[in-house]
């Protein structure tokens, strides 16, 4: 029976993007149930709303459907929760949000890489999961079409030995801060936080070959994921118990190294990406409200070169980058002169300031749970 004030997700348990919303519901406190997509109702009232099949999407108990997990955190914060999950001061905001992108964005590469190019060793275990998740009869299409994305996220013979190198040292970076701070930003998760656990719990926290790397090299990144996991705030280790981000805007000093280390793996792809979409919007000037892309499944407008960490790779460019980022650079956007350059500074000692950029007239909106492009105004 369904619980008359119960939330109902819609996801599957090897989901990175269910897995952020499932943390959250569950540290906040907040009843749910959890559905598959097999489950008919998906098929029947889900998906007609949402124009397309993808997960995660939630159903208030007032019947109200919400897609992206942006939106589902952003809705729910609205109606009040235990611990919000952005920062009132305007550094750690827009630090918490990069990382919500590098979790969602950019370690799509470290997720993908090691649930599918180690699908040899893991493959009692993914068939199980995706069994389990979308029916039996889906199960190996959905597989391989994953499998076919690893390409366009930059995974090639190249870029493989680097991307796990890279996750090797973000568990070491993770594993000196966690040793001070159950969270990234205090004593309480932020919006960076879901960000992260979106692939350090889905592929990298469950998955069989990674899971084993973490369990063995980062313990304590390893006891975080259990806790984003948990119900509630499950700080039992730490003696700062009073739910809080860190005082003054200041960044927890073991926090620095994971901020560079983030910048090295997001640029020059994020920039090279950016000067994509502006380049794209210019020759095609899209009216406003129309959907970024022509069949609303297609996440991506073209393929641009680039490199992660020196290695040459070839990605596909989501105008949905553009969404999450925005965010941060409204915060910055909105501080007076001497604020904002004094966070762009910090932003910059870190190498994140190009995130943020400024002076962008068109933006990415999402109207009836799909992205589109928000024009300016044209002035007469």
């Amino acid at each position: 029976m369904r619980s008359a004030s119960a939330y109902r997700l819609y996801g599957a348990s090897h989901s990175l993007y269910t897995g952020k919303a499932r943390c959250y519901l569950r540290n906040q406190g907040l009843p749910y149930v959890e559905l598959p997509t097999w489950h008919p109702d998906f098929a029947e009232r889900i998906v007609p709303q949402i124009g397309r099949g993808i997960i995660p999407v939630l159903e208030t108990p007032e019947g109200q459907v919400i897609q992206d997990t942006i939106d589902i955190i952003d809705h729910l914060e609205a109606q009040g929760v235990p611990w919000p999950v952005y920062p009132q001061t305007p550094l750690q905001r827009i630090v918490a949000i990069i990382i919500e992108y590098y979790g969602g964005q950019v370690m799509l590469k470290h997720a993908m890489h090691y649930r599918w190019s180690y699908r040899e060793e893991q493959e009692a275990f993914l068939r199980t999961a995706f069994t389990l998740g979308s029916g039996p009869q889906m199960a190996e299409q959905i597989m391989g079409r994953m499998n076919s994305y690893l390409p366009r996220l930059g995974v090639n013979a190249e870029s493989i030995p680097l991307i796990e190198a890279s996750f090797l040292q973000l568990l070491d970076r993770l594993e000196q801060h966690f040793a001070e701070w159950p969270y990234l930003l205090g004593s309480q998760p932020s919006i960076a936080d879901y960000g992260l656990i979106g692939p350090m719990f889905a592929h990298l926290g469950r998955d069989p070959v990674p899971l084993a790397i973490m369990q063995r090299r980062a313990p304590r990144v390893h006891r975080w994921v259990e806790r984003m996991t948990s119900p509630g705030l499950d700080v039992v280790e730490y003696p700062q118990t009073e739910p809080a981000f860190v005082p003054n805007d200041q960044l927890p000093p073991t926090l620095i190294p994971v901020l560079k280390h983030i910048a090295e793996d997001a640029f020059p792809e994020l920039t090279d990406k950016l000067a994509f979409l502006d380049a794209w919007v210019a020759e095609l000037n899209p009216a406003d409200g129309t959907p970024v892309t022509d069949k609303p499944q297609l996440r991506q407008v073209g393929m641009v070169q680039t490199r992660f960490r020196g290695s040459v790779i070839e990605v596909g460019v989501e105008p949905y980058l553009l969404y999450v980022l925005q965010r941060a650079t409204d915060t910055l956007e909105a501080l007076p002169d001497a604020s904002r350059e004094l966070v762009q500074a910090q932003l910059a000692e870190v190498g994140l300031l190009e995130a943020v950029g400024l002076g962008r007239r068109w933006r990415v909106a999402r109207r009836n749970n799909i992205e589109v492009w928000e024009m300016p105004a044209t002035a007469y």
